[in-house]
C-alpha cells in the first residue's frame, strides 16, 4: 500500500467508524488515551479531524508488525493535531497508536517538520 491508498484507507475506516455503532473500524491504544487527556481532546473530536488527515511520515514495517505512519490532521480546521495510525488492512481497521497536539519547540509552522 503506497502513502496515498494508506491516507485513503485511514480516512474512510474513521467515516466508517462514525457510522458504526459498534465503533469496529478505529481502534485505541492506551497510550493514545492517555494522551487525549493530557492534551484535554475527545476521540470524536479527533476522529473528525481525521478524516482530513495527511501523511507526513512513513515508518518501516517492523517495529510493530502494521505499517504505521505519522499523521497531520486539524481540529475545527485550524488546531493542528498529529497521531500515528497503524493501518491494519486485513481486517480492514486502523489503530491509532497515539494523538497529541505537536509542539512549536519540535516543529516548523507548517507542522510537518520537526526542527
Amino acid at each position: 500500500m503506497d502513502r496515498l491508498e494508506k491516507q485513503l484507507f485511514t480516512r474512510q475506516k474513521v467515516a466508517q467508524n462514525e457510522h458504526d455503532p459498534e465503533g469496529a473500524k478505529v481502534y485505541w491504544s492506551r497510550h493514545a488515551v492517555a494522551e487525549l487527556v493530557n492534551d484535554n481532546l475527545t476521540r470524536a473530536e479527533v476522529e473528525q479531524a481525521l478524516k482530513q488527515c495527511e501523511i507526513i511520515e512513513e515508518y518501516p514495517i517492523g517495529h510493530r508488525g502494521l505499517p504505521d505512519c505519522l499523521v497531520l490532521a486539524k481540529l475545527s480546521g485550524t488546531q493542528p493535531i498529529h497521531a500515528v495510525i497503524a493501518i491494519d488492512e486485513a481486517k480492514d481497521r486502523i489503530f491509532v497508536i497515539t494523538a497529541y497536539v505537536p509542539s512549536a519547540e519540535r516543529w516548523h509552522d507548517d507542522w510537518q517538520t520537526r526542527k
